[in-house]
C-alpha cells in the first residue's frame, strides 16, 4: 500500500461522490417501486416502520461516533496502543487488532471504517512503518468482529429482533462464533501482511504521547460511549441508548466547542441508501429474488444446512452487497429457523470481503484510503481477503452449530 498523489479538481467544481449518487439513486428506486405499484403501499409502510428504530440507531451512533473521535479519543488510544507495544512490532499487532475488533463490537462496522481507517493510517506514518497492515486490520475487522453483539451490525439488529433473542441472549449464542471469526482473521493478518511488512528487527520507534485538547470532552465522550454499551448490555432499546448517549455528547460540545456542531455531522448518505436499499431489495424479492435464495439455502436442517446457509448468505454478499443479501435470504427462512438463519448472518457478516462492493464498511474503508492518498494493492489485497471470507465463515458457522 503506497501513497499516491490525486489529480488536481477543477476550481470551483465539486463532483458528487459515487456513494452519494449510489444512495440518491437507490432511494429514486425504491420511491418509483412503490409510486407504480411494483412495491404495494402497504408492505413499504410496513417495511418504514419496521426500519425506523434502525435509522434512528444508526443515525445518532454515527453522529456519536463522530464527537468521540473529535474529542480526540480514538487518536490517544491509538497512540498509547502503541507505546504499550514498547516498540514490538508483534506486541502492537495484538494490540490493533484488539482495538479494531473493540471499536466494531461497540460502535459498529461502519464506525471502525470510517473513523478507525485515518487514525490507523496516520499512526503507522507516524511510526514510519509500513501502511497496509494497519489498513487491512481495520476493513478486515470492521467485517469480522461484527457478529458480538446486535449493535456491531445492522444485520444482527434485524436478525435478533427476528429472532427475538435481547442483547445478552443473543451474546450467548455469538460469542464463540466471533472468537473463531476473529482468531482466523488474527493467524490471516499476520501470516499475510503484518510479518511480511515488519520492520527491520520487529522494532518500531514509539511515538510521543497525544494529549487532548480538551480534557472535558475527552472525558465527556468517555462516558457517552461507556454510557450506551452499558444501555445496551442491560437490554435497552438500542435507538434509546445511542440516542441518551448522543445527547450527552451533544450537550458537552455545545457547552464547551460549540463549532464542531455542523450539520455534516448527520450521515445522512447512510440513512437514505439504507432507505432505499430496503425498497428496492423488497420489490426484487417478491418479483423473484426470492425463489432463487430458497433453491440456494435448501430446506434441509443440520450441520449440512447451517453450512449451505452461511455459504449463501457469503455468496450472496459478494454479489449485491451483504445488507440485501441478509434481506433476501430471510425473507425465506421461517421465523423459528433459528440456527439456519444466524448462520446466514454469519456468512453475510464474515463473508462479504472477496469483493470491494461486499459491504458498505469496505467501501467506506476504501473512500478513506484514497481521500489519503493510499493506494491498495488490490490483487493481493483481494486474493487475501478472499481466502478469510471462506475460512471465517466455516469457522464462525462451525462454532455457531456448537452454540446456536
Amino acid at each position: 500500500m503506497t501513497a499516491t498523489g490525486d489529480a488536481p479538481t477543477t476550481p470551483g467544481r465539486r463532483r458528487p461522490h459515487p456513494l452519494d449518487v449510489i444512495a440518491v439513486g437507490l432511494a429514486l428506486a425504491g420511491a418509483a417501486c412503490v409510486v407504480t405499484g411494483l412495491l404495494p403501499r402497504a408492505d413499504a409502510v410496513a417495511t418504514l416502520t419496521r426500519i425506523l428504530p434502525l435509522l434512528i440507531f444508526l443515525g445518532t451512533v454515527v453522529v456519536l461516533a463522530e464527537l468521540t473521535a473529535a474529542a480526540g479519543v480514538f487518536d490517544v488510544l491509538a497512540t498509547r496502543m502503541a507505546r504499550a507495544a514498547r516498540g514490538r512490532w508483534p506486541a502492537l499487532f495484538a494490540l490493533c487488532v484488539g482495538f479494531a475488533a473493540l471499536t466494531t463490537v461497540v460502535l459498529n462496522l461502519d464506525t471502525t471504517a470510517v473513523l478507525l481507517t485515518p487514525v490507523m493510517l496516520a499512526l503507522a506514518v507516524t511510526l514510519r512503518t509500513a501502511v497496509a497492515p494497519l489498513a487491512v486490520t481495520t476493513v478486515w475487522l470492521a467485517n469480522t468482529a461484527s457478529l458480538l453483539l446486535p449493535v456491531s451490525n445492522l444485520t444482527n439488529l434485524l436478525a435478533s429482533e427476528r429472532i427475538g433473542l435481547d442483547p445478552l441472549a443473543y451474546l450467548g449464542v455469538m460469542w464463540l462464533p466471533q472468537l473463531a471469526a476473529i482468531a482466523v482473521t488474527t493467524v490471516l493478518l499476520w501470516y499475510f501482511w503484518w510479518r511480511r511488512d515488519q520492520p527491520p528487527g520487529g522494532r518500531f520507534p514509539p511515538p510521543p504521547t497525544h494529549r487532548p485538547t480538551d480534557v472535558g470532552l475527552y472525558r465527556t465522550a468517555l462516558v457517552a460511549c461507556l454510557l450506551f454499551v452499558a444501555m445496551i448490555l442491560v437490554g435497552a432499546p438500542v435507538g434509546l441508548a445511542s440516542a441518551i448517549a448522543t445527547g450527552l455528547l451533544l450537550l458537552g460540545f455545545a457547552i464547551r466547542s460549540p463549532g464542531t456542531l455542523r450539520p455534516a455531522l448527520l450521515p445522512w448518505r447512510l440513512l437514505v441508501f439504507v432507505t432505499g436499499l430496503f425498497l428496492v431489495i423488497q420489490t426484487i424479492g417478491a418479483h423473484g429474488l426470492n425463489d432463487l435464495v430458497a433453491w440456494l439455502v435448501g430446506d434441509e436442517g443440520g450441520t449440512s444446512g447451517a453450512l449451505r446457509a452461511g455459504g449463501t448468505g457469503a455468496l450472496l454478499a459478494n454479489l449485491v452487497n451483504n445488507l440485501p443479501a441478509y434481506l433476501a435470504g430471510e425473507a425465506v427462512l421461517p421465523t423459528g429457523d433459528r440456527q439456519r438463519l444466524l448462520a446466514l448472518l454469519v456468512g453475510t457478516n464474515v463473508g462479504p470481503l472477496a469483493l470491494p462492493w461486499a459491504s458498505l464498511a469496505t467501501l467506506l474503508w476504501l473512500e478513506r484510503c484514497r481521500a489519503a492518498r493510499v493506494r491498495v494493492p488490490l490483487a493481493r489485497f483481494l486474493l487475501t481477503s478472499t481466502v478469510l471470507a471462506v475460512l471465517g465463515t466455516l469457522a464462525a458457522v462451525g462454532a455457531l452449530l456448537l452454540t446456536g
